[in-house]
This record gives structure tokens, sequence and C-alpha cells, in this order.
């Protein structure tokens, strides 16, 4: 069976790549950093419910907020919960990445007491009435690069780039993200945190990634109530457009409001359209090769 036209083939093909290639680049603030699990289960529907409400309760509010903490039923079946989104996140996002919680939640635990699952751009948590409270300087995941960047200044970089992060956390009220003398740094407290708390919990959790990481060039600690995460770039961090005036450049030597958003969706926008340039290559060579025939 021959083609009836080159043009609207090549024009199907490729269209069907680009959208190939969209539906393969899922955004990855959806990608599971790590989840907790309790061991004891509910043992009545009514609990089961209370948690239903809940999460319903929690997906609805990611459309407006990007921190939510509520309660849903009553006595011993109370539950508690809440959400919270990456603070670089717009609205649509932040639903993207909540609504998607509850399924990897009943996936990954079940229907436990308590239950604590960490997306990479969001994170749920719950707890049964009377569930014991843990500190706020808990370790719950910890993740180093493999890379180890030995020498060079690294440790002084990564070290004062640490120590800026801890400041700006405070000043930016419980996030913060920059770049500063080659590292990329992304730093955040639970919402309802006060300053003082966050500059504690986040000072904690880089002693972590110093002592848990060593030279290693990136790192990412999450404490039960803030998180940090960390990358060394050698040759700088990857240059990106910002849409605020104020931002710093990238390997500038004090903290600015740049984010790796940005830098996400140049090098996907780079290679959707690299992909779709290939595509009409394959196609012009399949259309090149029937004509020969």
């Amino acid at each position: 069976m021959g083609f009836s036209s080159k043009p609207q083939f090549l024009l199907a093909l490729s269209l069907l790549c680009f959208f190939t290639n969209l539906a393969e680049s899922d955004t990855d603030y959806t990608t599971l950093v790590y989840k907790g699990c309790a061991k004891q289960f509910f043992q009545d529907p009514v609990s089961s419910q209370a948690l239903s409400a809940l999460f319903g309760s929690l997906v609805s509010q990611s459309t407006k907020t990007k921190f939510f903490k509520t309660s849903s039923g009553t006595g011993q079946a109370s539950i508690s919960g809440l959400f919270q989104c990456r603070g670089d996140l717009s609205n649509s996002d932040c639903y993207n990445c909540v609504s998607k919680l509850p399924t990897l939640s009943d996936k990954q635990c079940g229907k436990t007491i308590s239950a604590r699952v960490q997306l990479l751009g969001c994170y749920m948590l719950y707890e049964v009435s009377g569930f014991p409270q843990v500190s706020g300087l808990e370790m719950l995941f910890k993740t180093c690069g493999s890379t180890n960047v030995a020498g060079s200044g690294f440790e002084e970089r990564r070290d004062a780039a640490l120590q800026a992060m801890e400041n700006g956390v405070v000043s930016g009220h419980g996030f913060y993200t920059t770049s500063y003398q080659s590292v990329f740094l992304l730093a955040q407290c639970e919402g309802d945190l006060g300053d003082s708390d966050c500059g504690d919990c986040v000072k904690g959790a880089v002693q972590r990634a110093q002592v848990e990481c060593g030279s290693s060039i990136s790192g990412q600690v999450y404490l039960h109530k803030c998180f940090i995460s960390y990358s060394y770039y050698p040759n700088g961090v990857p240059r990106r457009q910002s849409s605020s005036s104020s931002s710093s450049s990238p390997d500038s030597s004090g903290p600015g409001p740049n984010t790796g958003k940005t830098v996400a969706i140049i090098l996907g926008g780079a290679a959707g359209v690299g992909f779709v340039v290939i595509c009409l290559l394959f196609a012009r060579n399949l259309v090149k090769k029937h004509d020969d025939y």
C-alpha cells in the first residue's frame, strides 16, 4: 500500500513523534523520593472513610495554596494530615503533584494508621489521633551523589553556599532556592514552622549533609520539618533565563532567587525540538526509500 500524499504523511508522522515525546517527558516533580509507613493498619471502616475524606480535602485545597493542614473524623477515628508543595511550583503543578499522593499512599502503604509520601515537588502525611510525635529534627531520608569532588576548594564553596542557604531560608520565610558559587541550593520548611525554628531545622539538615555526604557532588537531606538539597556544578550552574529583574547570575558570589525549574524547562524544550528534528529526518528517509521502489 503506497502513500497517498507525501506532505500529509510527513506532517502526520512528525506530529506523532512530537506528541509521543510530550507523553514521555513527564515532569520530574512527581518522582517518588521516599515513603514512610506505620506498621499498624486501620481496623474499622469508619477510619478508612475519614482517611478518604481527608485526602479529598487536601487535594481540593492544593489548587489554592501550597500548604494546608486539616483533620477528618471524630474521637478515636480522628485523622490529621497535611500537604506541602515546593515553593517554586505553580498552583496547577501543585495540584498535579498532590493529586497523585492519595493513590501513591494507598499503593505504597495501604490503610496504615500513619503514612508520609514525599515526591520531588510535594509531600503528604497523615496520622491517626494519638499517634506518637517525633522530633522535627529527626532525619527521615537522605541521599548523596555517587561522585566525589575532592580538593579544588569544593568543600569551602559548598559550606559557604550552605551558610547562605541557612540565612536565606529565614529571610525567605520557609523557602529558598538560588545558585551560589557553582552550587545550586534548595531548602524548605513545613508551612506552619516559624522563622526561628525553620532556621534551626535547616541548620540541622546542613550539619547532617556535611557529615553524611562528605565530598559528594550533591546531597539531599529530609528531616521531619524541613529538607535541603544541593548540587555542585564544577563548570558553573547551567545558565538560565529568569523572569525576575533582581535575579543574580548563576555563578554569583551572593544569593539570588533563581530556581532550577527554568533549567528543566529549557533543557526539556531543547530536547523536544531535537527529537522532532530527528523524527522529521526519519520520516524523510522513509519516504525516500518508498520512492526508490
